[in-house]
């Protein structure tokens, strides 16, 4: 049997399975329990965070032969041809790659056929905005009046290009990205239903890397069992994705603030070796320092959950707000300079200089701290 990628082996076939955007999903349920059906529905959000699996289950449930209900069996004829993609009454269009009017006229044209044996006739019409202007203007009046057998499930990344016109006509949801620890969480059940060992860093390496995108995540996941096997380290990962062990990032952040040059530079030499991705690298830095930031704010807001946050507090106890954010504004300019360099790992080190060269004096470091601890008596 051919090798299946996560992607698709692990893809909800149910609401209850959906990871995240339970505001869509406690819509979409309502309107099925209680059969308040629209006749058009907009998906849109980042790609990965489940627009066309929500648009296919919610496709089964308005067809599966059991009835209308938020959860459709699973078992019937049309739910099993809707789950293998073999539904002839579920049209997915690919509006990327038919973008015509003769296109719209065709699938127009078709709209008054009643279904060949579902109850409905569902257009599943993915990244929707790329249709041409006069294939919108074709499928107005349609989208707006379609005959009872008809539903239309639209998908888009890019709401913004849609007219006002096709958006008045549908019920818009707006599917959030995932955070990184849904999708960690995620990552952990599926290596545990495939018997794969791994270590949690890695993990949360492969969720942040995903950049809210749970089949990112998947594909990065897959990518990472054919490196490493089936057993996965964190070494490999972080390899594999051109990222540093979280160690190296607080050493540079001590280094730091202990204002040492030696110590600052060798660390920077030891994070070359492993010639990782300096974006990355400076991208977790402006990470951590955000984090930080929140904790010395009056709000006292501690760092996300896990072995980072007792070090995040101790690098921050020792910092001012100001200066954090002096180092978070350095950074962001520094991750653009990159780009400049003759050679990424001379840049990063050249930025690694650059804040300490603007780090304020240790005589005027200790002074902002006895300010600040004077303010916060006398409040």
């Amino acid at each position: 049997m051919s090798y299946q990628v996560l992607a698709r082996k692990w893809r909800p076939k149910n609401f209850t399975e959906m990871v995240g955007q339970q505001h869509v999903l406690q819509a979409l349920v309502n309107a099925l329990d209680s059969q308040r059906l629209h006749h058009a529905y907009l998906f849109t959000g980042t790609r990965g965070v489940g627009k066309t699996t929500i648009a296919r289950i919610f496709s089964k449930s308005l067809n599966c032969e059991k009835g209308i209900s938020s959860t459709p069996c699973g078992e019937c004829p049309s739910c099993l041809e809707i789950d293998e993609g073999r539904s002839v009454d579920l049209i997915e269009i690919d509006a990327a790659s038919r973008t015509g009017v003769d296109d719209m006229r065709e699938l127009i044209d078709n709209v008054q056929y009643a279904p060949t044996r579902n109850r409905f006739k569902v257009y599943l019409i993915d990244e929707v905005h790329m249709l041409s202007k006069s294939s919108f203007n074709a499928l107005l009046k349609t989208l707006e009046e379609p005959p009872e057998h008809i539903k239309f499930l639209l998908a888009t990344t890019d709401p913004q290009k849609l007219p006002v016109t096709v958006l008045s006509r549908c019920l818009q949801f707006n599917l959030k990205r995932m955070s990184a620890q849904q999708i960690e969480n995620h990552l952990a059940r599926l290596l545990g239903e495939e018997g794969i060992e791994f270590e949690a860093p890695g993990l949360m390496l492969l969720s942040h890397a995903a950049d809210g995108s749970m089949r990112d995540a998947l594909s990065l996941l897959d990518q990472a069992i054919a490196y490493s096997g089936s057993d996965l380290k964190t070494d490999a990962i972080e390899t594999m994705l051109g990222a540093i062990s979280s160690d190296y990032l607080i050493q540079l952040l001590q280094a730091l603030i202990e204002q040492d040059a030696t110590a600052l530079l060798k660390a920077t030499a030891e994070l070359t070796e492993r010639n990782p991705d300096y974006q990355r690298v400076c991208a977790d830095l402006v990470s951590l320092l955000h984090q930080m930031a929140l904790y010395l704010s009056d709000a006292r807001i501690e760092p996300e959950a896990g072995e980072l946050q007792q070090p995040i507090m101790d690098c921050a106890s020792r910092l001012s707000p100001e200066e954090v954010q002096l180092y978070y504004q350095i950074l962001l300019q520094g991750r653009k300079d990159l780009d400049l360099t003759p050679d990424p790992a001379m840049g990063f080190e050249m930025l690694m200089l650059r804040l300490l060269a603007f780090s304020p004096t240790p005589q005027l470091h200790e002074a902002g701290q006895t300010d600040a601890t004077t303010q916060k008596k006398s409040l």
